[in-house]
């Protein structure tokens, strides 16, 4: 059509393209490019799914102007106004991650505007052009059937729901929620969303809300006579919750003023030009869809030749496809005898557990799975019990058809234990810890998450699901619908025996051809050291680690938490003295209103909903000038430790040892960092006096002290060593404070002559440069002017040239392979390294990091998995790793002993392997506590 502006007569389209998205997502087996394995499903489906529209859109109602508008990114205004918004919302697949920009391209790629902005949802962006649209004289469609939007209907703008081919216009919304799209704010701001995490009233839902709404009028003059309602549960909640229903009422309301930087006559209907299209959908390896829309647009369709197999799956051997009739149920010794026979001719099993929960210490052995070639696997029940569907009253009897647990684990014992046998699994460390508990030694061990993080860290997850639709092209059986959800869960000992075999044999199913595809393509992929230094031994060191746990102190926390109960008090008292009148303190919006309208602070600034911004970065600021945001950061602060450490630790004591067992992730992040779970003990903070008193609560056994031993600046020595810098080198054999010989570098300044503050700002710039700080970034840190702050930087480049040339040179490799790498030969992947905009910065940022970081980490795995010989016969037991910190409970006698063999270990980890340009050194420190021993 060309360029059309926008007026009377003109009819506009607005697709909501996350909901094409996961539509298509959901809707599609998953779908993989031929080439080199890349997730396209979603994309084909989306794509299909525009083919479609553009064709159904050519009549008399046909539109003049369309856009698909995007989600840029997670975070927007309303995460500034409450931080717990979408917070409960499930992580994206790993899957579905990378085909998002995909979904932009492609639709470039038809010739649709395609629309995104940056702190603001797709929503906003619908609201405002159908606003812009509906003033010039022009119609409005919607097409999604997100309800947020239902508050837009009306004059000229009505709604499409294109999965059901229903149109909804006002009477529709009506039905949707019991009053008129300009009412439909107020209802959701009564009702709240679970979904988006929207809080509302507690104990209103829609049809109530729609109700008071219809009664009064409005929200507001509902609250405002809220005092008139005769439901005292009711009235008692619209007074008491008003801030929290006023908050739920701006996060809902769409923002119809988003600041865009196009008009509406950028979006007129074009047609599809076959030069941008089809070499996009040959790029994508759509056959099909690429020969209909060339005959359609009378030109030759591309061609798309079929990938040769990899040679990596030309060694697996062909495997039959997946079938539940083929898995068996054991329930006899001599059934299981026949399966331990097969075991032993073939020296390799997979073998899975299923349990009662996810925390190992406690959950109880249900069963146990076993496959030992692809399509036959087996599954032993051990102490299933009557399902709700078999028994009204859930019988704690076992069912018929299943091995004592005993005379089970008898027979396997010999066969898990047997070195001459592999057994292989997916997340390894999770089966032998189970195992263990019941007096198994499980050992040789493979496993098929830790191949694949070997192989393709940063590339996408490595759990079993994702793991088997993106190399096997196979969907697992889903758990949910097994275990359900809410009150009428159930844990695995319920599910019936027969569903049970199913799911359970087919992870072992899974297990065992994934490590067939995966064990040959560890050579190739030249990870094989990595794998087998780095990761598989380090299983049964941090299995033990864990079952170690840690003592915990309950009476210390509950102290800390009553005096941090108190000082919270205090600093409430002198917040609201310093305010001139009470407070909610944890409210940001009456926060916002002290600060800015009565104490008149100058530098506020309102979201778009009104609300002025209280965010860290903002007290932080304020706080160098005005008591009352320092005391508000002092009181945010010890919240946080109060909620998150001294009340939450003492919920993960475990009764029976008295001890916190953290679960560490091997496959967690993309560096080889460990990463620590239930509780989280890598993230206790240590910089703040509160939070290294928390530390005070682990403690050691009567007659045993805590060891810590720590490496120091481990990853400015591997700098120094990788980007060659001699003066950094130097300074490091000489012992010398590396911070000040910095700023003496830097600043001209003798080192006799250091004063603390500048030596605050060279250690700021040595740690910032490690992770690609901005000026802007070392600026805020140290609260400087930001062209200050660039110019130490650019001074810092200048003194240490082999930095730039690092950063240059890592970057390009990373650009020209996709991957970066630590010297140990690690694989870091960096998918979005030649993206666009601000990911490609992200991105920049994490491959110059990613190879210092990820040999730190690798340096300490080399060191854990020593360790256990090292101390073996000592009195001693490895029981933490925070980061560059290992963390002893050792007898008193043993402590010199074990401190020197553990720092030897420590510090010569990386031989043979690399030798380092600048040695390694460990501090250790001793106390009845960990603060002591820090």
């Amino acid at each position: 059509m060309g360029d059309t502006t926008f007026g009377k007569g003109c009819h506009l389209h607005l697709i909501d393209g996350s909901a094409f998205i996961f539509r298509a997502y959901h809707a599609l087996p998953p779908l993989t490019r031929k080439s080199d394995g890349l997730p396209i499903g979603a994309v084909a489906g989306f794509c299909n799914m525009l083919h479609r529209y553009i064709e159904g859109n050519n009549g008399p109602d046909a539109p003049t102007h369309a856009a698909v508008i995007f989600d840029k990114g997670s975070h927007t205004f309303r995460n500034d106004l409450y931080d717990l918004y979408k917070a409960n919302r499930e992580a994206m697949p790993e899957d579905l991650r990378p085909q998002m920009p995909l979904t932009r391209r492609a639709t470039e790629a038809f010739n649709v505007a395609c629309k995104e902005l940056e702190n603001y949802e797709a929503d906003d962006i619908i609201a405002t052009l159908a606003c812009q649209a509906r003033e010039a004289g022009g119609r409005v469609t919607i097409i999604s059937s997100d309800k947020d939007l239902m508050q837009l209907v009306g004059d000229g703008v009505e709604m499409l729901d294109a999965m059901k081919n229903k149109r909804i216009d006002r009477d529709g919304v009506f039905e949707k929620f019991g009053v008129f799209p300009d009412r439909v704010v107020d209802v959701q701001a009564l009702a709240g969303d679970s979904v988006d995490n929207v809080p509302g009233a507690p104990g209103i839902g829609i049809k109530t809300a729609a109700l008071l709404i219809n009664e009064y009028g409005d929200l507001e003059t509902l609250l405002d006579r809220a005092g008139d309602i005769k439901q005292p549960k009711r009235r008692e909640t619209l007074i008491e919750k008003r801030d929290q229903i006023e908050l739920s009422k701006r996060l809902v309301q769409l923002d119809c003023a988003t600041p865009l930087d196009f008009g509406l006559d950028e979006l007129d209907v074009r047609k599809p030009d076959a030069e941008v299209l089809l070499p996009f959908l040959a790029e994508m390896e759509f056959r099909t869809l690429s020969r209909r829309i060339a005959d359609q647009l009378g030109v030759e369709a591309p061609v798309i030749a079929e990938p040769a197999a990899p040679e990596a799956e030309a060694d697996a051997p062909e495997a039959p496809a997946f079938d539940e009739a083929d898995y068996s149920r054991v329930s006899d010794a001599d059934a299981l005898q026949g399966w331990i026979d097969q075991i032993r001719e073939r020296g390799w099993v997979a073998v899975d557990t299923e349990t009662t929960g996810l925390n190992e210490m406690i959950a109880d052995l249900v069963g146990i799975s076993l496959c030992v070639e692809p399509g036959r696997a087996c599954y032993i029940p051990l102490i299933h019990k009557a399902s709700a569907t078999e028994d009204l009253f859930g019988s704690d009897e076992l069912v018929e058809g299943q091995m004592p647990l005993d005379e089970a684990l008898a027979m396997l014992k010999p066969v898990l234990e047997d070195p001459a046998i592999i057994k292989i699994g997916q997340n390894m460390k999770y089966d032998a810890k189970i195992f263990a508990r019941y007096g198994v030694d499980v050992a040789p061990i493979d496993d098929t998450m830790l191949m694949s993080y070997a192989m393709h860290g940063g590339e996408h997850g490595h759990g079993m699901d994702t793991l088997s639709e993106r190399y096997l092209g196979h969907t697992p059986i889903p758990i949910k619908p097994l275990l359900g959800s809410g009150k009428s869960a159930i844990t695995f000992d319920r599910v019936p025996l027969e569903k049970a075999v199913s799911y359970a044999a087919e992870d072992a199913d899974i297990t065992l051809r994934l490590w067939q595809v995966f064990k040959p393509q560890l050579h190739r992929s030249k990870v094989t050291t990595v794998y087998e230094t780095l990761e598989r031994p380090l299983v049964p060191v941090l299995a033990q680690m864990e079952r170690n746990g840690i003592k915990v102190d309950r009476d210390t926390l509950s102290r800390m938490s009553n005096a941090f109960a108190q000082k919270m008090a205090g600093l409430e008292a002198e917040i609201h003295e310093l305010a001139g009148e009470t407070f909610n303190v944890g409210s940001p919006k009456q926060l916002g209103e002290i600060l800015f309208d009565k104490m008149g602070i100058e530098g506020g600034k309102r979201g778009k909903t009104g609300a002025y911004a209280t965010g860290v970065d903002v007290l932080e600021d304020l706080a160098t000038e005005h008591d009352l945001p320092a005391r508000v950061l002092d009181w945010r602060q010890l919240s946080k430790l109060k909620s998150t450490y001294t009340d939450a630790l003492q919920t993960h004591i475990n009764p029976d040892t008295g001890r916190v067992h953290t679960s560490y992730s091997i496959a967690g992040a993309n560096t080889g960092r460990l990463a620590s779970t239930d509780p989280n003990l890598q993230n206790i903070p240590i910089r703040t006096e509160e939070g290294r008193r928390i530390r005070e609560a682990f403690v050691a056994e009567p007659g045993h002290v805590l060891v810590s031993l720590d490496y120091s600046q481990i990853e400015l020595r591997i700098l120094a060593h990788i980007a060659n810098i001699p003066a950094l080198k130097q300074a490091f054999a000489d012992g010398l404070d590396i911070h000040a010989m910095t700023a003496s570098e830097m600043f001209d300044v003798p080192l006799d002559e250091m004063t603390p503050d500048i030596r605050r700002k060279a250690k700021a710039i040595n740690f910032g440069v490690i992770y690609g700080i901005s000026g802007f970034g070392l600026a805020r840190n140290l609260r400087i002017p930001r062209s200050e702050a660039q110019g130490f930087i650019d001074r810092y480049f200048e003194r240490f040239p082999g930095i730039r040339s690092y950063m240059d040179e890592t970057k390009a490799f990373a650009k020209e392979n996709g991957y970066v790498q630590t010297l140990f030969g690690r694989k870091i992947h960096t998918p979005e390294i030649n993206a666009k905009g601000p990911r490609a910065s992200f991105a920049y940022r994490a491959a110059i990091n990613a190879p210092i970081q990820g040999t730190a980490a690798d340096v300490i795995r080399r060191a854990m998995v020593r360790m256990p010989a090292a101390i073996e016969g000592l009195p001693a037991r490895m029981l933490l790793q925070v980061h560059d910190e290992l963390l002893f409970e050792v007898a008193e006698d043993g402590v010199d002993t074990v401190i020197d063999r553990a720092r030897d270990v420590m510090e010569n980890a990386a031989d043979p392997a690399v030798h380092l340009d600048v040695k390694l050194t460990a501090d250790s420190g001793q106390g009845a506590n960990w603060a002591e021993a820090h």
